[in-house]
């Protein structure tokens, strides 16, 4: 096995299922798999989570492209945002990078519009409406 980072989003504040759902729609993420609070074979000691919470994510791994995150909805709803870090995703053109960006963008905040810049034909920035940071370029060899 060689060693590689994957970053793991916990933060969506009881949201985690609608998000990859969203992000499935929007960039063609697959669901590798998705566990609940509830299928958990150890229970939770008391306390961990708020009532209700057995229906959220626990664990889940998805991929978009070649790349594999991992997400949980973490232990509340008050674990919410996300802050200092972006996700990059790398198309191989223009229309895919307007595809993407739009779609992501949908519910959220664009900050910085698809533009050309000097290390991209196209690169722009935008929040989702999960409030995660991503970045899309056109990937130039």
């Amino acid at each position: 096995m060689s060693t590689f980072v994957q970053p793991y989003l916990w933060s969506f504040g009881g949201r985690c299922e609608e998000a990859i759902e969203f992000y499935r729609s929007a960039v063609g993420a697959e669901i590798l798999m998705l566990k609940y609070f509830k299928e958990s074979p150890e229970p939770h000691p008391p306390g961990m989570l708020p009532a209700g919470w057995g229906d959220k994510v626990m664990h889940a791994t998805f991929r978009i492209g070649a790349s594999t995150l991992m997400a949980s909805d973490g232990r509340g709803p008050d674990e919410k945002g996300f802050a200092g870090f972006s996700l990059s995703l790398s198309v191989a053109s223009e229309a895919e990078a307007n595809r993407a960006f739009t779609a992501l963008a949908e519910g959220g905040k664009v900050e910085m519009p698809l533009t050309k810049t000097f290390w991209s034909p196209c690169f722009g920035m935008l929040t989702d409406r999960f409030g995660l940071g991503w970045m899309i370029s056109v990937a130039t060899t």
